[in-house]
């Protein structure tokens, strides 16, 4: 079982980025674990909600930054 387990490692156990192993650790963790297993759910419910947002510049924000471009074209 895990004793201590870095937040950065949770963030990969979180985005699935962890080696199966590993992986299998975590879950070992958090079945015994209640206070590791809240700050589980905390970053998944996190995860899902910075997943909604918008992901792209507002197209003002585009047309400005190629605008400002074009003035090392001449």
């Amino acid at each position: 079982m895990i004793q201590t387990l870095p937040h950065p490692t949770l963030l990969r156990y979180v985005y699935n980025e962890l080696p199966a192993d590993e992986q299998h650790e975590i879950e070992e963790a958090l079945l015994h674990d209640p206070e590791l297993a809240m700050a589980c759910a905390d970053l998944l419910l996190a995860q899902r909600a910075l997943d909604h947002l918008a992901r792209a510049p507002r197209p003002a924000c585009t047309a400005a930054i190629l605008q400002y471009s074009r003035t090392f074209m001449r």
